[in-house]
């Protein structure tokens, strides 16, 4: 089994290491320079500004050629207006995917495609990234107990979450209505001040709220474009 690397690797240099058929996932590659490198048959999809490939800065090109680009961009908002603004693109984005998925088999909803989550999955998933980071370290509310925890972290006790749980796309979707419900109300008078607070989150110990709330809109963001994939193989399959 390949060895597995996280944590703080900034400023690391790698010297004829051979990475090929690597996973880089959730990085951070600000400021990174590779040089006298292979570059082949390579995928890279994530926020581009100022990519530089031989010399040749494709950042525009990249961009201009990305459906989700206007998304990418909105996942860090500066101030509590981009992040009400945020909050409402995604929620748009995700009630067009909903409407989509309802035009399958309430069955196909619950079909893995590709060993992944199948989209109930996937929204119970978000119900508890929600709960973790927003509901329980900033409104100090419980965790609801459809939420499905990310594979790396299912044997970590999340209070009130029922690992047995095998709810219906409708009884997931009322609980997402009820969280972005309090997000969007929450939004509302949200300031400067509060941005630089800072909570406790149950595993991963204490952030700002500013951080909080974009791993809820990355995690959104992600997320909606797995389903989304998934969806388009669902639906050709039909």
């Amino acid at each position: 089994m390949p060895e597995e690397f996280g944590g703080d690797l900034a400023g690391a240099e790698f010297w004829g290491a051979d990475l090929h058929g690597a996973l880089f996932r959730d990085v951070d590659l600000s400021g990174v320079t590779i040089t006298h490198a292979r570059v082949v048959d390579v995928e890279i999809d994530g926020y581009a500004e100022r990519l530089v490939v031989n010399g040749v800065d494709v950042t525009d090109f990249v961009n201009e050629h990305d459906p989700w680009y206007p998304l990418r961009t909105v996942l860090q908002p500066p101030d509590p207006d981009g992040a009400r603004a945020s909050w409402a693109l995604l929620t748009e984005a995700w009630a067009a995917t909903v409407e989509r998925a309802r035009q399958l088999p309430a069955t196909a909803l619950h079909e893995s495609v590709g060993g992944e989550w199948s989209f109930v999955e996937t929204l119970r998933h978000l119900v508890l990234a929600t709960d973790k980071w927003f509901g329980a370290p900033i409104l100090g509310s419980g965790f609801h107990g459809v939420g499905l925890a990310h594979r790396s972290a299912q044997t970590f006790d999340f209070p009130g979450v029922d690992a047995g749980a095998d709810p219906t796309l409708d009884e997931v979707l009322a609980v997402r209505a009820e969280q972005g419900a309090a997000l969007a109300d929450y939004l509302t008078t949200l300031t400067d001040a509060e941005l630089t607070r800072t909570v406790d989150v149950l595993e991963n110990g204490p952030h700002a709220v500013a951080d909080c709330l974009f791993t809820v809109f990355e995690e959104e963001f992600w997320h909606l474009r797995y389903a989304t994939r998934d969806l388009t193989v669902l639906e050709q399959s039909r």
